[in-house]
């Protein structure tokens, strides 16, 4: 099973990305699907995570700039990222259970 983020790249501080993680259907409906991030020299850090049936969080400095979605029919998370922070740059994960994407890298500069 493979989770395969996209959506990273060079962004100046208050810009925005969107990031996606398609997902093999049967951890999509199995698990609760989560971003993390690991900036270099830290811990990974849970940014968002959403249940199976919607129910979404939003976790520490993202709260109020970052969201979190699904696409149901396309088996997609989504992280959607704003007001983006130098201190937001990081390698950002798709995370379904045990099951791992390869990461993305976002980084944000002027």
């Amino acid at each position: 099973a493979q989770l395969v983020e996209s959506g990273g790249g060079l962004v100046q501080p208050g810009g925005s990305l969107k990031l996606s993680c398609k997902v093999p259907e049967s951890i999509f409906w199995q698990y609760n699907m989560k971003w993390y991030r690991r900036a270099p020299g830290k811990q990974n850090e849970e940014v968002a995570a959403i249940t199976t049936d919607g129910r979404d969080y939003v976790y520490g400095s993202a709260q109020g700039r970052f969201g979190i979605s699904r696409d149901n029919l396309n088996d997609i998370l989504y992280l959607h990222m704003h007001d983006l922070r130098s201190e937001d740059t990081a390698t950002y994960y798709c995370n379904g259970g045990p099951h791992w994407g390869q990461g993305t890298q976002v980084t944000v500069s002027s």
